[in-house]
């Protein structure tokens, strides 16, 4: 008798059939300086204990010295502007050395810093770790200079070179090469070393046969908005405008070959939202700009769908599904913010940028203005 009022007591505790489980909480939910929080923070790091932030929509970088555990707390510098209340594209002025327009990807490894000033066309590098609000860059890339901010150096229209951007919105390094996701240009650059002049040349590009073709082939990267390498070499390009992600098994082989597999597609001919399904799926991406390497596997930011897409293994063939999910109860259910019986603490609204630094993993929420940390 005992043992059966035990049997029907734990099934009722259970979620009734049909009903699924929450979404995983994240352990904070962070909205940055309580003075003036985000807007549309579209780039997330950890390095180390510091965190750092492209609050996108009010152009700047903010920067704290050890990893938040409020929900407001104020920041220990900016970048972009003179102080927490500048908002202003370039501070409110022409480009120069200190100001960011538009800034989304970063990396920095503690030492120094590198952010893709993407509507200035250029990326920007700190030799040095910043210690003082809107500290000015040391050296600039995609332009000859740092008034310069025009497409291509020229504007648009202008031929890319190897010394040129468009539109960079990712960058990535492993503390000695550098890697930009040129997106307006639709390629990847290359450099052998962090470089440490103004206007430096890429090495080699990925996605184009040379440096001066920019029309696109759908067999190479259509609109890479970031790149990342993995542990061991693996290379992963989130190809928003093709739903997908693409993988090399090395780094070194994305210069002379197509892409090893393709994570949201079931092949590289294909392109479709969702894979054309009216909800999504395991498998299916939707506007996908991100993607971090985890131990062993991969994380990818399914923008379109508010969610990121756990792979505890790296994907050996392409259309793999997904093993696990965050921001959603289930892998169907694709609405920003629809499964509001949970609140919106566990819900994702276009999460563009996601970070794995040891056991925190760190996802910039843009579109609820927000940076959730999860535990991996």
């Amino acid at each position: 008798m005992n043992d059966a009022v035990l049997h029907i007591t734990l099934k009722k505790a259970g979620p009734p059939p049909g009903i699924p489980l929450p979404p995983t909480p994240p352990f904070l939910v962070f909205q940055g300086s309580a003075q003036t929080p985000f807007l549309a923070p579209r780039g997330v790091f950890i390095a180390g204990n510091r965190l750092l932030v492209a609050d996108t929509g009010r152009n700047r970088i903010f920067i704290w010295n050890t990893l938040p555990q409020e929900p407001h707390t104020e920041p220990d510098l900016v970048l972009g502007q003179e102080d927490l209340e500048g908002t202003g594209r370039n501070a409110g002025g022409e480009a120069h050395a200190a100001s960011l327009q538009y800034p989304s990807g970063l990396w920095s490894d503690g030492r120094r810093l590198i952010v893709a000033d993407a509507w200035n066309h250029r990326v920007l590098i700190w030799r040095h770790f910043p210690e003082r609000n809107a500290q000015p860059a040391d050296v600039v890339l995609g332009q000859a200079d740092f008034t310069g901010n025009q497409p291509n150096r020229s504007g648009v229209g202008a031929a890319p070179a190897a010394g040129s951007l468009y539109w960079p919105y990712g960058v990535f390094s492993d503390g000695e090469r550098l890697w930009i996701a040129d997106t307006g240009n639709r390629r990847v650059l290359f450099f052998k070393k962090i470089p440490g002049k103004n206007g430096a040349a890429a090495d080699a590009v990925v996605g184009k046969p040379d440096f001066v073709t920019r029309d696109y082939e759908h067999l190479d990267p259509i609109w890479p908005y970031s790149v990342k390498i993995g542990p061991d070499g693996a290379m992963a390009v989130a190809d928003t405008q093709y739903y997908r992600v693409l993988i090399w098994k090395h780094w070194k082989s994305a210069f002379s070959g197509r892409a090893d597999l393709v994570i949201g597609q079931p092949d590289l001919d294909s392109n479709g939202m969702n894979q054309y399904g009216l909800f999504p799926a395991a498998h299916t991406l939707s506007w996908c700009y991100d993607a971090c390497f985890t131990p062993g596997g991969l994380l990818v930011a399914d923008t379109g769908n508010s969610r990121i897409l756990r792979f505890d293994r790296l994907p050996v063939r392409s259309n793999t599904p997904a093993d696990g999910l965050l921001g959603k109860p289930d892998f169907n259910t694709g609405s920003e913010n629809a499964e509001t019986v949970f609140g919106t603490e566990r819900s994702l609204y276009w999460p563009f940028s996601i970070c794995a630094e040891g056991p925190v993993l760190a996802v910039a929420d843009t579109g609820n203005h927000r940076i959730l940390f999860y535990k991996l």
